[in-house]
C-alpha cells in the first residue's frame, strides 16, 4: 500500500546522509520532496500543508542544528509527525459496563463491511468474548447469506431472522438482535448495515435510525483504503449524517497509494482503530500509528511480526523443539515440515519479510520471491518415507530419483533441497555447540580463546608426549600406580563445582582407598 510513498521518503533521507550540518536550503529541498511524495500518495491537501509546515518548523530549530547527526534527526521528526497524523496512540474498543457491547458498522457499498464483520467477530472471539453478528443489510442481494457463511467460517453466531433481498425492516432486526444477545448471554453485538452507493440521503437516514434504536457503544466507519481523495469527502458525509467513533481501513494490502490512511484521522478527528490486511479472516489487526509510521519509513514492524508468530506457533511444538535442542538431537526433515507449516500459518511470506527493517531496498527481489516454493519443498518432504525424514543421510541416488518422481520435481531440485537442509542442520548444530560451550572465537566469551576450528583447538590444546611402558618391571609398576593416582584425581575434580567446592550430591571418597606416595605415611601419624 505505501510502497511508492516509502520509496520516495527513503530516497529523500538518503540524500541527507553524510552532511554534518543542514542549511535552510537543504531543509527546504527535503520538505519539498516530502510534499511531493505525500501528494502523489493521494494525501489530502490540508493534511499535507499541516504536515510539511510542522516538519519545516522543527527541522529549522535547535534540535536539528545542534544534533550530531542531522539526517537522523530529520527522520526522527518525520516519524513523530507521521505518528501524530495517524492518531498518536492505539485506540481500542470501549466495552460497555453492562453487556452486551453494541458495535455498528457503516460505510459505502463495496468497502468490505460484511467480511469485516466476520473478521471482527473472530478477533473478539480470540479475546475470549462471545460475539453475535446481526444481519441488517437487507437490501443487497445475498448479503444475509454471505454474513451467515462468513460467521460460520469464523466460528461466530449470526442472528438473521429476515431473508433479505429487499425483504424486512433493518431497524427492527437491529433492535431484536440486541435483545436476543442480551437474553442469550452474548457480550458483544456486531451490526452489519447496508452499504451506500454514494452520499444517499435515504440510506443515511436508515443508518441514523439504526443508531438511534440500538444506542451503540461504537460506530465504526469502514473505509476502503484504495479510493484515494474520495475517502475524505465520504468520511465527512458519514460524520455529519450518522456520526462515528472510529475508522476501520479495509483492503490495506492493495496496491493503491494509501493517502486515505494518512488523511482520515486529521480530517474527521476520529482515530483509525483496525486494519484489514488481506482476504483471510485472520488478516485483521489493531491499527498502531507508531508501527504504521515505521513501515512507511522502512524501519520495519518487528512487534507485529512477533505477535503473529506467537499466534501461529504451537506452544507444545515449541517446547518439544526446545527439548530436542537441549538433548543434542539432530534437526530432522519432520521438524523442518512442522516449521514450514507454522511459518505459512503466519500468512504471506512477502508480507512478513516486508515487516523487517530495510526490506524496501530489496523490494524487487522480494516481489520476485515465489511463495509456491514452500509447496514444492513440502511435496518433496512428504514424498519421503518416515525413516528418510528422520535420517536424511540414508537418501542415496535411487531414493532421490524415487522422491523426485513422487513429487513431480527433478532430481536436481531434490538435491538442492537436501543441500539447503544440510546447511540448516549444520547451523543448528553450531548454535547448539555455541550455547553449550560458549561462543568460540569471541574475546571475553567462554570457549576457545581467540579463534575456533580444528586448527585453533590443536594450537591451544596442551601437548601431551606419549610415553611408552618401561621394560623394567619395577618402573612399569611405578608408572601404573602414578596413572591410577592421576585418574583418581581427575574423578575427584570432576565431582567438584565450578567454584572448586565438592558437589554435595557426590559421595566423598573413602580415605582408606586413597593410594599415597611412598614414605608419606609418617606425616599422617604413622597411618
Amino acid at each position: 500500500m505505501f510502497a511508492s510513498l516509502s520509496d520516495r521518503l527513503t530516497a529523500t533521507f538518503r540524500s541527507l546522509r553524510g552532511k554534518g550540518r543542514l542549511s535552510p536550503e537543504d531543509v527546504d529541498a527535503t520538505v519539498r520532496e516530502i510534499r511531493r511524495a505525500l501528494l502523489d500518495a493521494d494525501v489530502a491537501l490540508p493534511v499535507v500543508r499541516q504536515f510539511t509546515a510542522a516538519v519545516r518548523e522543527r527541522a529549522l530549530g535547535e534540535e536539528v542544528s545542534g544534533a550530531l547527526n542531522p539526517a537522523q534527526q530529520v527522520v526522527k521528526i518525520v516519524n513523530e509527525e507521521l505518528i501524530g497524523i495517524l492518531g498518536g496512540e492505539t485506540r481500542r474498543l470501549r466495552l460497555a459496563k453492562n453487556p452486551p457491547t453494541v458495535i455498528m458498522l457503516a460505510g459505502l457499498q463495496g468497502a468490505g463491511k460484511t467480511t469485516l464483520a466476520g473478521k471482527l467477530g473472530r478477533h473478539l472471539k480470540n479475546l475470549d468474548h462471545r460475539p453475535l453478528l446481526v444481519a441488517c443489510d437487507l437490501q443487497r442481494p445475498n448479503a444475509v447469506n454471505q454474513l451467515q457463511i462468513t460467521g460460520e467460517r469464523a466460528g461466530v453466531a449470526v442472528y438473521a431472522p429476515e431473508p433479505g433481498n429487499g425483504v424486512g425492516d433493518p431497524v427492527a432486526v437491529a433492535r431484536a438482535g440486541v435483545e436476543h444477545a442480551r437474553s442469550q448471554g452474548y457480550d458483544v453485538v456486531v451490526i452489519d448495515t447496508a452499504g451506500r452507493l454514494g452520499v444517499d440521503a435515504e440510506m443515511m437516514r436508515q443508518a441514523a435510525d439504526i443508531r438511534a434504536a440500538t444506542d451503540p457503544d461504537e460506530v465504526l466507519f469502514v473505509l476502503d483504503a484504495m479510493i484515494g481523495q474520495d475517502a475524505v469527502q465520504t468520511a465527512e458525509a458519514f460524520r455529519d449524517g450518522v456520526g462515528f467513533t472510529g475508522v476501520v481501513l479495509s483492503k490495506l494490502d492493495g496496491d493503491a497509494r494509501g493517502g486515505a490512511a494518512l488523511s482520515v484521522r486529521s480530517v474527521t478527528g476520529q482515530p483509525v482503530m483496525f486494519a484489514s490486511t488481506g482476504e483471510k479472516l485472520d488478516d485483521f489487526e489493531l491499527f498502531h500509528p507508531d508501527r504504521m509510521a515505521s513501515r512507511i519509513l522502512d524501519m520495519g514492524d518487528v512487534l507485529t511480526l512477533i505477535e503473529q508468530a506467537e499466534r501461529a506457533f504451537d506452544a507444545d511444538q515449541a517446547q518439544q523443539m526446545a527439548a530436542k535442542f537441549a538433548n543434542d538431537e539432530d534437526f530432522t526433515l519432520e521438524d523442518f515440515l512442522q516449521q514450514i507449516a507454522a511459518v505459512r500459518n503466519m500468512g504471506s511470506i512477502k508480507k512478513m519479510l516486508g515487516m523487517l527493517p530495510g526490506m524496501q531496498q530489496v523490494r524487487e527481489q522480494l516481489d520476485a520471491f515465489d511463495e509456491r516454493e514452500f509447496d514444492r519443498i513440502e511435496a518433496m518432504v512428504r514424498s519421503m518415507t518416515p525413516l528418510e525424514r528422520r535420517q536424511p543421510r540414508i537418501i542415496n541416488g535411487s531414493r532421490r530419483a524415487r522422491i523426485a518422481a513422487g513429487c513431480g520435481q527433478s532430481v536436481s531440485a531434490v538435491n538442492d533441497m537436501l543441500e539447503r537442509f544440510g546447511q540448516a542442520q549444520k547451523m543448528m548444530r553450531q548454535m547448539r555447540k555455541g550455547l553449550a560451550g560458549g561462543m568460540p572465537g569471541i574475546p571475553g566469551m567462554p570457549g576457545v580463546p581467540g579463534g575456533s576450528g580444528k586448527k585453533q583447538r590443536a594450537r591451544t590444546a596442551p601437548s601431551k608426549a606419549k610415553k611408552g611402558k618401561s621394560g623394567n618391571p619395577a618402573k612399569r609398576a611405578e608408572q601404573e600406580r602414578s596413572a591410577a593416582q592421576r585418574a583418581e584425581a581427575s574423578r575427584t575434580a570432576a565431582a567438584t563445582s565450578a567454584f572448586g567446592l565438592p558437589d554435595p550430591e557426590q559421595q566423598a571418597p573413602d580415605p582408606s582407598s586413597l593410594q599415597l606416595p611412598p614414605g608419606f605415611e609418617k606425616f599422617l601419624g604413622g597411618r
